[in-house]
């Protein structure tokens, strides 16, 4: 066998695990979104490996479960939470981020050491990230109740779980304690590559701190800025675990996701066929982010 033929033999495996754990669900999940199918009672319902076609004159039917999404109101309240938690939670890290990242980026003695520290949010898993804040919260022991108590008395009582507005605005802090030292660590790394000669030659010309960093570093930064907000938001979309182990969806629907919604009605409700056209619609966004990060990280290259 030829050696350019033989590098195509080592991938076979691993592209054969990649068509049969990702593509072909992606497939059935597809074909499902057109199927009434639900786990609970799946000896009525027609099972995927009998696919049978039902004609053109029933293609209305085929969409019934996008129909039927477009028009529910808890999936526009999903959609609502979604949103506001995405553009609540990128904007707040993204901040935070950047700022750290100026205050860190010109090094000092302890810097690696402060690198290394900011990584372990990041490292740890979102589903423990979201018991530990439940916890702090705990009306009764938590570890904000303690601090308002000592710090804010009019603050000790509140549950703030127990609250459709605040319990959203924890777990948005939650997600934000979460991604904002990932994202100082990328924007230090972009702040490395900000040419030092400019920034000098601006502050030779008197230009202001500020002034340098809005005509120099800044605009110098901004396709890190954005890679860090795309991927940030990409995230934010698929929200689910913090959302579970918090609130659970809670008080009400108040902090229902759209990844947390799609959980309920496939994992609670059993409608498969439901929740696999909801997450088909999810998708839609997701994709147009992903382009935009190709475009910002591979294409111009």
């Amino acid at each position: 066998m030829r050696d350019r033929h033989l590098k195509y033999l080592f991938v076979l495996p691993a592209l054969v695990l990649v068509l049969v754990t990702s593509f072909w669900p992606l497939l059935q999940s597809f074909w499902l979104s057109f199927r009434e199918w639900k786990l609970s009672r799946a000896r009525e319902s027609r099972p995927l490996w009998e696919p049978e076609f039902d004609g053109w004159e029933t293609w209305p039917y085929l969409l019934e479960n996008y129909q039927r999404a477009l028009e529910d109101d808890l999936l526009w309240n999903s959609v609502q939470v979604t949103t506001i938690f995405m553009f609540a939670s990128v904007i707040v890290s993204v901040g935070l981020a950047l700022g750290l990242a100026l205050l860190l980026a010109p090094g000092g003695k302890f810097r690696l050491t402060v690198r290394t520290l900011l990584i372990l949010p990041f490292a740890m898993s979102p589903a423990l990230i979201g018991i530990s804040w439940r916890f702090m919260f705990q009306p009764d022991f938590g570890l904000f109740q303690a601090l308002f108590g000592a710090l804010v008395p009019g603050l000790a009582d509140v549950d703030w779980l127990g609250d459709p507005t605040l319990a959203l605005i924890a777990i948005i802090g939650s997600d934000v304690w979460h991604w904002t030292p990932y994202l100082t660590l990328v924007f230090i790394g972009g702040l490395a590559n900000v040419p030092r000669d400019a920034q000098e030659a601006a502050m030779i010309d008197g230009a202001s701190s500020w002034r340098v960093f809005v005509d120099v570093t800044l605009p110098a930064l901004i396709p890190v800025l954005a890679v860090g907000i795309i991927l940030k938001s990409i995230f934010s979309l698929k929200m689910f675990d913090q959302v579970y182990m918090l609130t659970n969806g809670g008080p009400g629907n108040a902090t229902q996701t759209l990844a947390h919604y799609i959980y309920f009605h496939g994992f609670k409700y059993y409608d498969m066929g439901y929740a696999s056209a909801v997450s088909y619609l999810l998708v839609i966004p997701m994709l147009g982010l992903t382009w935009l990060y190709m475009k910002l990280v591979f294409l111009k290259r």
